[in-house]
């Protein structure tokens, strides 16, 4: 028997409101991601070409092999195509087809559903249904072709951008080797602990390596000294924190010394952001002594364009560790390159030893991972996706990062901005401990005061999608739960 799924009592933001982001993102964002997919296959395709030109007397096979591969390429671009003329139309989503992979029935379940309400066109569809079914449907377009199934079309792009970090990746691995003289004392120091706890959370929330400056050619005498500086540099910043739960965390994880727990990371996006992730788990396996194991919870295929797959998560590792990576910089010390090395090498350590760990490598966990990738809200966890639910529910901390896990956490529906961050999240609330590190990119927003939102509206400020503004929402588990 079906159980009955938990339903919010205000409607999801869709494109019929068009001074909405959501308007914005059918008009704009997704035309713009689509183009960009058909200009990298294009780019391969003129490659292919011309190596099967280079090679055409030495190796027919590999010809051959060459030009079935561009075929196909040729039809993914009419494919795509076709799709943004149908997109641009407000033309009706189409079934995903029978590609062989996960949530194809549960994506055409929910389409059926949307149909028997006319919902089911681009511009009167749910706003997170509708992107997560694209990414599903770009995923099918590809995996259909023998010579592209599973290709990431957002690889290179990833990539590129994580090339591109260089500079703040060996400030922040430098900045985490003056640490580790630290280390012993830190252990047993709550309050110099949180002071760099919060600028973890700092570090997670801009993915911005100047935030961490503070922590840079720490003496003992500096750490001392970071306790007044960091609290005031957090105060300059919290003004652009409309929800803070920092200090009520840090009070939660507190509680949690010696007894080895486990910290979960439900992933945001590659490059540098999961290096940061990888940062802050590292800091608080190494240097506290709350959590012993941490798993990392990827998406099953490209997704959003720059989410963590497992290919990026195994990819980020191999790319920290190769000295040719990262373009040559003079401004970078060896000092640093060695730094990074010995840091990504302990990572390394944890990962071969299950300290860190990959979720789709833990038992059942690929299956567990799928819901990722489906198109609900959280709150319907403990109905489509029990064995996840009940997985976390034995964790020390679940940390969802970034803006679409936030819009999935309170179901991306039109709560007034005051409602309380555990109304928001429906039956989720107290299945286990939460964080949410979100930089606010789309309009859904709870646990303001309502002043506080007023006044920026008043001013015209973008807050909900602007990137400038950000919301840390903290919610325990029930006891003995």
């Amino acid at each position: 028997m079906k159980r009955e799924m938990f339903q919010a009592p205000y409607p999801p933001y869709d494109p019929t409101d068009t001074s909405g982001f959501s308007y914005d993102t059918v008009v704009k964002r997704w035309p713009i991601i689509l183009t960009n997919i058909i200009d990298h296959v294009h780019r391969l395709l003129h490659d292919m070409t011309l190596e099967a030109q280079q090679i055409r007397n030495s190796d027919v096979s590999k010809v051959e092999e060459i030009s079935k591969k561009t075929t196909e390429g040729q039809e993914i671009i009419s494919e795509i195509s076709r799709l943004k003329y149908r997109m641009a139309r407000d033309h009706e989503l189409e079934s995903i087809p029978q590609d062989g992979d996960i949530l194809v029935a549960e994506y055409n379940a929910e389409l059926e559903s949307l149909k028997q309400t006319s919902l089911d066109s681009w511009f009167k569809a749910p706003w997170l249904y509708a992107e997560c079914y694209l990414y599903r449907l770009i995923r099918a377009y590809f995996n259909q072709k023998t010579h592209w199934r599973g290709f990431d079309p957002f690889s290179s792009q990833k990539e590129q951008m994580f090339k591109n970090s260089g500079a703040a990746i060996y400030q922040i691995a430098t900045t985490m080797h003056e640490l580790e003289s630290e280390k012993v004392k830190l252990q047993g120091d709550p309050d110099k602990l949180e002071v760099l706890f919060k600028e973890m959370i700092q570090m997670c929330l801009w993915g911005n390596a100047t935030d961490l400056s503070l922590l840079t050619h720490l003496s003992p005498s500096d750490i001392e000294h970071l306790q007044t500086v960091g609290k005031e540099a957090q105060e300059a910043r919290s003004g652009f924190i409309l929800k803070d739960d920092q200090s009520a965390v840090w009070s939660y994880i507190k509680t949690l010394a010696n007894q080895g727990k486990r910290l979960d990371f439900v992933l945001d996006n590659a490059g540098f952001e999961l290096f940061t992730d990888f940062v802050f788990a590292d800091f608080l396996v190494t240097y506290t002594p709350y959590f012993s194991q941490v798993v990392f919870h990827p998406k099953l295929f490209p997704w959003f364009v720059s989410d963590v797959t497992p290919t990026d998560f195994t990819n980020t590792i191999s790319s920290l560790l190769s000295a040719a990576f990262f373009p040559p910089n003079s401004a970078t010390s060896p000092d640093s390159v060695a730094h990074l090395q010995q840091m990504v090498t302990r990572w390394k350590n944890y990962i071969d030893s299950g300290i860190f760990t990959l979720a789709t490598d833990i038992s059942n966990g690929q299956k567990m991972s799928e819901f990722w990738n489906g198109p609900w809200p959280y709150w319907n966890m403990n109905e489509l996706a029990p064995e996840l639910g009940q997985w976390l529910s034995g964790s020390g901390l679940v940390i969802f990062k970034g803006d679409l896990n936030y819009r999935k956490l309170a179901g991306d529906v039109k709560w007034p901005v005051s409602t309380p961050f555990p109304t928001a999240i429906g039956p989720l609330a107290g299945s286990f401990p939460l964080l949410s590190l979100r930089t606010n990119k789309a309009d859904v927003a709870v646990g303001i005061d309502e002043k506080v939102a007023e006044n920026l509206d008043n001013k015209g400020e973008k807050w909900r999608v602007s990137g400038k503004y950000a919301l840390v929402s903290f919610l325990p588990g029930r006891i003995n739960q």
